[in-house]
């Protein structure tokens, strides 16, 4: 991205923002809640468009122009939204069928065969839960609902994975359950882009970290770089602690 601007309704939410992600990178973009965050995810997804204007470019994957459903095949995307989407009365196994689709179920004119159903238990095995597939997805708890949405982002085996805030409304358990899985889809070696306002969300394995306030990139660098004391109160608008164990961070 480019000097990028994103509006939603009369409102500038990414204004001249730039930021390059190399394939394969491990990333956590970090930043207070209304900074822009979820609408960057949704840029990359094509949910959202930039303005088109002198000086403005994106390119995904080295295309400027795509089908979004062909880009949708190559992204693997984890977010509230699609969480509330995907709570029907569908299986787990259909929850993680329907990403074949970039749908939120399975519907009467998509045609499923024997190898999407071996994929989608193949995927559902990796995050050990193939025990839920025939359970509905309204029936489980958060974590295990986030755990399906995962599957379902890697059913089609993406490029990349897009997680949007993944341990919101997670008990204790299972946030350390979601940050174990991150860590073992990170050395599997594809490319994640966490975006995060909780500083305990980012695994070990992520080597940047990029600060985001206002709709634009505040700092980009290195972990040790970029998350010291000084660079977050500023971020966040008040005095905070940072501490560091088996390399994770904590914030209070």
């Amino acid at each position: 991205m480019q000097n990028v601007r994103v509006m939603r309704g009369d409102k500038v939410v990414l204004d001249d923002f730039s930021l390059r992600i190399n394939a394969g990178e491990h990333v956590a973009i970090l930043g207070p809640n209304g900074c822009g965050k979820s609408t960057l995810v949704k840029t990359i997804a094509r949910e959202c468009y930039p303005v088109v204007r002198d000086g403005s470019s994106m390119s995904i994957l080295g295309r400027d122009r795509w089908n979004v459903f062909e880009l949708r095949s190559l992204l693997g995307i984890v977010s509230n939204d699609l969480m509330s989407a995907c709570t029907a009365n569908i299986s787990g196994r259909d929850a993680v069928l329907s990403g074949f689709f970039s749908s939120t179920r399975i519907f009467p004119h998509h045609t499923i065969d024997p190898g999407h159903r071996a994929l989608a238990d193949s995927a559902l095995a990796q995050l050990q839960i193939l025990h839920l597939a025939e359970r509905p997805v309204a029936e489980l708890s958060s974590g295990e609902a986030k755990r399906v949405l995962i599957a379902r982002a890697l059913v089609h085996q993406p490029k990349a994975l897009l997680f949007d805030e993944p341990s919101n409304s997670l008990d204790f358990h299972a946030r350390h359950s979601l940050r174990e899985a991150m860590s073992a889809l990170a050395r599997s070696g594809i490319g994640i882009v966490l975006v995060t306002h909780d500083l305990a969300d980012i695994v070990p394995e992520i080597e940047r970290v990029v600060l985001m306030g206002k709709g634009r990139v505040v700092a980009s660098g290195g972990k040790e770089e970029i998350l010291q004391t000084e660079r977050l109160s500023a971020l966040f608008g008040m005095k905070v602690e940072i501490a560091r164990r088996d390399g994770c961070y904590h914030l209070w």
